[in-house]
């Protein structure tokens, strides 16, 4: 979540089925120019970047180094690269090497130019529509390595063929001199060194954590492939990780409990995979503590954020599994089911999928469409999950009881819903008690200020304006909803007047079209316990409301830490730096005495005050709260608000540098 607005057991198969088996290249069809395929200049791209990498801000920016990388990944997936190089170097500068052929340097038949300039220079050209130079690829399907091009201050490609070493440098996309030979070698490889265009990047500067994130998560589902990643940015402070995981997505899982400090409740990964002709299928899970659902996918190693049929296909199958398996041992009563949420509670997933043609929904292929996946996923987990359980029954007892305990929360849970309801606490007119609302109806142009305490909401309610503006004071901690499931959060005393308030209830039953604010402002003080307070509402918000957050309804108020003044002269400051400017301002030439006050509390400010610094729509700051990456967010509040120590302890050490207006 970002601020804007600011282990392992292998099921056996039939045959041993691994990447390079499925994805090598016929032997009888050579690598050569002529399977380079023109499918336009780039000043397209130039002109409407947007279209090609998503955004020209950070999340573009290290796409490009994902598009360069994915060419290597490639290589390795047809079974000809071992081991990719990446690194940051001094002045922002990305160098991307393989091992693998090279790309072809001989004269394109029909372009009349260099195949690896065709590749570099002409939009939709490359070895992936077909010729039988890749039978499995991700990346943009021969527009990566154009784009990349067009997008660079400058681009050096070299090659090494086994016998001579070619280079050719590229000027935002502009070539001067033809590919040349510049030496001999006798190994084979691709390097690609290039620059981010600040004409068209509005931040150059890469983040190490960003894309150390992407090259691990590559390295976990191409098993045994090989990834340097060094930064060399700082000689003092050169970082380096080699990725290198033989356990490919089993390991990943691993991984993923590890990092957030997740404790499995079955000794092993559970690892299954199988194969319908060109398309191969793999997947990893085991559960684990926790009440939260992890299921990641992805399709030739793009990650599909929004599913697809892989995913379905997956979920579908480990529904009716866990039930037939319960019907079979007498586990489950006559017509009593488990739904998928039941099953799924506490697992972590990772489902894989490689095929020759991806079929993806939507420019961001965040999902798959491939209608066929579907039921080569469903087969080999209805299949080989089931055989797995019955020859491993303890595991199979843990995962019961995590699914039938998930599935009595369930069911506790309707009964507290329907019981409010009866009390007409989330469906009638009723409101809490507590809120102060605002005569305008409906969300259009309405907010609602949830303050903590009931001193800041008396004065918050004195100082807001009474048409759009509505306020709902909180008092003391809420329920960690991290540490609880749904069934807890219905007759809680902190959570339910927020609930009721904003008229969409939770879970299930989430209906954001009868939200009745459009902002809805998190309001605490600025200190430790204000920052717990909305770190709870926002885990609250995450886990039961995500919507609201999606859409970009959930904000937090600013309020100053400082008065500043002399006389009748007023500032209010937000942070130290400009505490001091303000005190220069006012002091002026003859450095008269100016007084400070340190705002403890939002209680310390009348409303006068709290109006004109936090309140009003002319003159506040807001932070509005995006979801721009679910699984970062996901990660970091299992972490920050679950029950482990350890990993929450590193997560603050690494990050406290970040933190301001500490309270110390």
């Amino acid at each position: 979540m970002s601020n804007q607005e600011i282990e392992s057991k292998e099921i056996s198969v039939d045959e041993e089925i691994t990447n390079e088996s499925i994805s090598q290249v016929d032997e009888n069809i050579s690598y050569d120019e002529s399977q380079i395929q023109v499918l336009e200049g780039l000043e397209a791209v130039r002109k409407r970047p947007g279209m090609y990498i998503g955004s020209t801000g950070a999340r573009g920016l290290h796409h490009l180094v994902y598009e360069i990388v994915d060419n290597s990944i490639d290589e390795a997936l047809a079974g000809y690269c071992d081991e990719i190089k990446v690194e940051i170097l001094p002045g922002e500068i990305i160098r991307v090497s393989d091992d693998g052929r090279g790309i072809p340097t001989g004269i394109h038949p029909k372009e009349g130019i260099s195949a690896a300039t065709v590749v570099y220079t002409i939009l939709h050209a490359g070895g992936k529509f077909g010729g039988g130079g890749y039978k499995v690829a991700g990346g943009l399907h021969g527009v990566g390595a154009s784009v990349v091009n067009a997008l660079s201050e400058w681009l050096e490609l070299t090659v090494y063929d086994g016998e001579n070493i070619h280079f050719q440098r590229f000027d935002r996309g502009h070539y001067f001199e033809e590919l040349k030979v510049i030496g001999k070698t006798d190994k084979t490889g691709t390097t690609v060194m290039f620059k981010a265009d600040p004409e068209i990047f509005s931040e150059t500067v890469y983040d190490y954590d960003t894309l150390l994130k992407r090259l691990r998560e590559q390295a976990f589902l191409n098993a045994g492939i090989k990834i340097v990643f060094s930064d060399v940015r700082n000689e003092n402070d050169i970082k380096s990780e080699t990725l290198h995981y033989e356990g490919g997505i089993r390991e990943f899982v691993t991984h993923i409990h590890n990092v957030r400090g997740l404790d499995a409740i079955i000794p092993e990964v559970i690892y299954i995979n199988g194969s319908a002709g060109d398309s191969y299928a793999e997947v990893a899970l085991q559960y684990n503590d926790s009440y939260n659902e992890f299921v990641m996918s992805f399709a030739n190693n793009i990650h599909t954020i929004d599913g697809g049929t892989h995913e379905t296909g997956f979920k579908n199958a480990l529904t009716r599994v866990i039930n037939d398996y319960g019907k079979k041992f007498n586990l489950l009563k006559d017509g009593e089911k488990l739904l998928g949420d039941d099953v799924r509670e506490g697992i972590t997933a990772i489902v894989s999928v490689k095929l020759t043609n991806c079929e993806f929904e939507g420019q961001t292929k965040g999902r798959l469409g491939n209608p066929e996946v579907r039921p080569l996923v469903d087969k080999i987990v209805s299949e080989k999950l089931m055989n797995y359980l019955e020859e491993n029954p303890t595991v199979a007892k843990a995962i019961f009881e995590k699914a039938t305990a998930a599935q009595r929360a369930r069911e506790a849970a309707k009964k507290a819903r329907d019981l409010t309801r009866r009390k007409s606490a989330l469906e009638s007119a009723q409101l809490p008690g507590k809120l102060a609302d605002c005569s305008e109806k409906g969300a259009e142009g309405t907010e609602i200020y949830i303050v903590e305490g009931d001193s800041a909401g008396g004065s918050a309610k004195e100082g807001r304006d009474r048409r759009f503006q509505a306020i709902l004071p909180l008092w003391g901690k809420m329920l960690n909803v991290e540490k609880a499931r749904i069934d807890k959060v219905y007759g809680n005393e902190k959570l339910m007047p927020v609930v009721t308030a904003l008229g969409t209830s939770i879970g299930e039953d989430f209906d954001i079209t009868r939200l009745r604010y459009g902002k809805i402002i998190i309001m605490a003080d600025a200190d430790v316990d204000g920052s717990h307070i909305r770190t709870l509402l926002l885990t609250f918000f995450f886990r039961f409301m995500k919507e609201l957050v999606i859409q970009g309804h959930v904000y937090i108020a600013q309020p100053p830490l400082f008065k500043v003044f002399r006389g009748k002269q007023v500032r209010y400051a937000f942070s130290d730096e400009e505490r001091d400017e303000y005190i220069k301002e006012l002091a002026g030439e003859n450095d008269l005495k100016v007084e400070v006050q340190r705002y403890k509390g939002l209680g310390e400010m009348d409303p006068e005050q709290l109006w004109e610094t936090t309140m009003d729509p002319e003159r506040r700051t807001m932070i509005k709260i995006t979801l721009e990456d679910a699984q970062k967010a996901d990660e970091i509040f299992t972490i920050l608000m679950g029950d482990k120590v350890a990993p929450r302890k590193d997560f603050i050490e690494k990050n406290a540098k970040y933190a301001e207006n500490l309270d110390i």
